[in-house]
C-alpha cells in the first residue's frame, strides 16, 4: 500500500489529503522513507530537508483540519538545484557557488503557496550543460529503470526521483531539452511550456531559452503543476478535436545520426495510433537549414559563457565546462544582436509549418537512455558532438519559444522507456496537453513501475 501511495501522483495525493484519507505527514514520511532506501543507489537528491518537511506536513494537516483547501496541500515535491530555496546554496550542479539564497525563487514560492512541501533539491550536471546528470560535485545520478543507465539531463535528479516514486512531482528546467530528455529516459511526461509562461525570477533574466516546469508521471499531474506555477490557467486536459499532425523523423539540418529500430518503431507506432484516434497525420519537412543551426550554436555558446561568468569560484568548475565557455568569448554583443534578429526570422519560418498543422510529431532521442558515464573523461567538443547525435531534436523549440512535450511511447526489448516529442503552436500548451492525455488514455504508461533496487 505504501508503494501504491508513493506512485499515486500529484492530483491523487492532494485528493487523499483533502478527503482526510491520508495525512500529509504520511505522505512526507513515505517520501522520506523511499529517499532513504533508494537514493543511495540513484543519487537523485543533493539535499533532503527531513525535519523541516515533517514540520510543514504537520502544519498542512492542521490547515486541512481547519477547512483550508489548496491545490497541492500536503504533497511532497522536490526542487531542481537550479531554483533558489531560501537559506540554501543553489549550486546548479557545481561547487563553484558558495552564497546561500536570500529567499525562494518565484516558482518555489508558488508551489509553497499552493500547499506543497519541499522535501529536497535534486541533482543536475554542471550548469545544466549536458543531457546526462553527472558532475564532480554531486557524482553520477542513475536511472531507476536500469541503474547502469543515465536518467538524462539536465533535470536528471528530478526525473529519477519521480520515476522511483520518491516524490510525485519535481520542479525542472529546460534550456535545450532538459525537461523532455529526462522524461523520455524515465517514462515520464515532460512539458516545456511557452517561453516565459512560468516565471523564473530571480534567475535567467536575459535567457529566453530556459523554461521552468515540472516532471510528473501523468499528463493531468503536469497540467495541475502548470496551473500552480504559471501566470495563466489551463485546467484539466479535455479531449482534442480532430487535429492535423505533421510527422518528421529527419535529423535537424547540420546534425547527423541514426534512429535505432526501436525508436523509429515508437515514432511510427505513435503516428499510427494518432490516425486510429481520428487525427490526420502527414509527413512534413521542417523549414529550417544549416545556417539556422549555426545561429542556435552561436547563441548557445554565448549563453554558456554568461552562465559560467556568474560562477563565484570558476576555478572549481570541471575542465569540460570551462572549455565549453571559451567559444562564447568570440561572440560580441553586436553579433548577439544580429543572431537574435536571425532567431526571430527562424521562428517565423518554423512557424510556417504550423499554419497548416496543429502539432508536430518527432523523435525525442535517437536511442533510449544511454549508459551512465558514457562520456566520462571526454572533452567538451567530443561530448558536444556526441550529444548532437543522441538528442538533436529539442533545442530548436527553446529557440523559437513554443511549447513541446515528451510523451512515453512504450519500452525497448531491454525494458528501457521509449518516447516521442509533440510540438505545438506558440502559446498552445492546451492542445499539447489534450493530445498527450488522449495518447495516455489509449496507451497508458504510469502503471508500469521501474525495478528500483531496494524498493
Amino acid at each position: 500500500m505504501a508503494d501504491d501511495l508513493a506512485y499515486a501522483g500529484v492530483a491523487r495525493q492532494a485528493e487523499l489529503v483533502r478527503s482526510g484519507e491520508v495525512s500529509s505527514r504520511e505522505l512526507v514520511e513515505t517520501a522520506l522513507d523511499r529517499i532513504g532506501r533508494l537514493d543511495g543507489e540513484l543519487n537523485a537528491f543533493g539535499a533532503v530537508y527531513a525535519e523541516r518537511a515533517l514540520a510543514e506536513a504537520d502544519r498542512a494537516d492542521q490547515r486541512r483540519a481547519a477547512g483550508q483547501t489548496r491545490p497541492l496541500l500536503g504533497v511532497p515535491i522536490a526542487v531542481k538545484d537550479e531554483m533558489a530555496i531560501g537559506g540554501e546554496i543553489t549550486s546548479r550542479g557545481t561547487g563553484a557557488i558558495v552564497t546561500r539564497a536570500p529567499g525562494d525563487s518565484e516558482v518555489v514560492k508558488r508551489i509553497r503557496a499552493a500547499g506543497a512541501i519541499v522535501v529536497g533539491k535534486t541533482t543536475m550536471p554542471e550548469v545544466g550543460l549536458w543531457p546526462f546528470t553527472e558532475s564532480i560535485t554531486w557524482g553520477v545520478t542513475r536511472n531507476p529503470w536500469d541503474t547502469d543507465r543515465t536518467p538524462g539531463g539536465s533535470s536528471g535528479g528530478s526525473a529519477a526521483a519521480v520515476a522511483a516514486g520518491m516524490v510525485p512531482a519535481a520542479l525542472a528546467a529546460d534550456g535545450a531539452g532538459s525537461i523532455r530528455i529526462p522524461a523520455a529516459c524515465c517514462n515520464l511526461f515532460g512539458l516545456k511550456s511557452q517561453s516565459g509562461r512560468v516565471p523564473r525570477t530571480p534567475h535567467y533574466d536575459d535567457n529566453h531559452w530556459i523554461c521552468f516546469g515540472a516532471l510528473t508521471s501523468s499528463v493531468a499531474d503536469s497540467a495541475l503543476m502548470l496551473d500552480v506555477m504559471a501566470d495563466d490557467r489551463f485546467g484539466p486536459p479535455v479531449p482534442p478535436p480532430r487535429l492535423r499532425i505533421a510527422v518528421s523523423e529527419a535529423f535537424p539540418a547540420g546534425t547527423r545520426g541514426r534512429l535505432t529500430d526501436e525508436t523509429l518503431a515508437a515514432l511510427h507506432g505513435t503516428a499510427e495510433l494518432l490516425r486510429e484516434l481520428g487525427h490526420e497525420v502527414v509527413e512534413a519537412d521542417l523549414p529550417v537549414g544549416v545556417r539556422d543551426g549555426l545561429l542556435i550554436v552561436g547563441l548557445m555558446f554565448r549563453g554558456i559563457r554568461e552562465l559560467v561568468g556568474e560562477m563565484e569560484r570558476p576555478q572549481r568548475l570541471e575542465r569540460r565546462t570551462r572549455a565549453m565557455a571559451r567559444p562564447g568569448r568570440l561572440i560580441s554583443d553586436g553579433t548577439v544582436e544580429r543572431l537574435l534578429q536571425a532567431e526571430q526570422r527562424l521562428a517565423e519560418r518554423a512557424g510556417r509549418l504550423f499554419a497548416d498543422h496543429d502539432v508536430l510529431l518527432t523523435p525525442m532521442m535517437s536511442e533510449p537512455a544511454v549508459p551512465a558515464g558514457i562520456m566520462e573523461g571526454r572533452g567538451a567538443l567530443a561530448t558536444y558532438l556526441w550529444s548532437t547525435r543522441w538528442v538533436p531534436f529539442n533545442v530548436l523549440w527553446n529557440s523559437t519559444g513554443q511549447p513541446a512535450a515528451s510523451v512515453p511511447a512504450g519500452f525497448s526489448a531491454g525494458g528501457l522507456p521509449l518516447a516521442v516529442q509533440l510540438v505545438g503552436r506558440p502559446h498552445d500548451e492546451a492542445t499539447l496537453l489534450s493530445l498527450a492525455a488522449q495518447l495516455e488514455e489509449a496507451r497508458p504508461w504510469a502503471g508500469r513501475r521501474p525495478p528500483v533496487p531496494g524498493s
